[in-house]
């Protein structure tokens, strides 16, 4: 993983935004912030299993279902399958050493 800080490159809003091999993080401060680079990790993780470019066409396609599922565009962010395994692990640090194959299917149908 390699960290670059860039203020330019991360919507208004968010923190940080992985993209393999990179995570580009807007603030310096967010580099000593292991939850949140734990979080981005596990997106690295899931965008290898799906060969990177095939998770963000998922990525962006689950996303449009759920803002059109509950017509909320922060909702719908909350809700893909790939951003609730990220958020519902990121505080345990020890989650990438035994995270199953795939396991954010485990999120894909969870009602919220």
């Amino acid at each position: 993983m390699f960290l670059i800080v860039t203020k330019y490159l991360i919507p208004k809003g968010y923190h940080g935004l992985a993209l393999f091999p990179f995570v580009f993080i807007k603030f310096s401060v967010d580099k000593e912030n292991m939850v949140f680079l734990n979080h981005e990790k596990i997106h690295l993780r899931q965008q290898l299993e799906l060969l990177i470019v095939p998770f963000f066409i998922w990525y962006f396609i689950e996303y449009f279902v759920r803002v059109a599922q509950y017509k909320n565009a922060d909702l719908a962010y909350r809700n893909i399958s790939f951003e609730r395994e990220a958020y519902a692990n990121e505080s345990n640090l020890e989650f990438l050493k035994k995270r199953p194959f795939f396991s954010f299917f485990n999120y894909l149908f969870l009602e919220k």
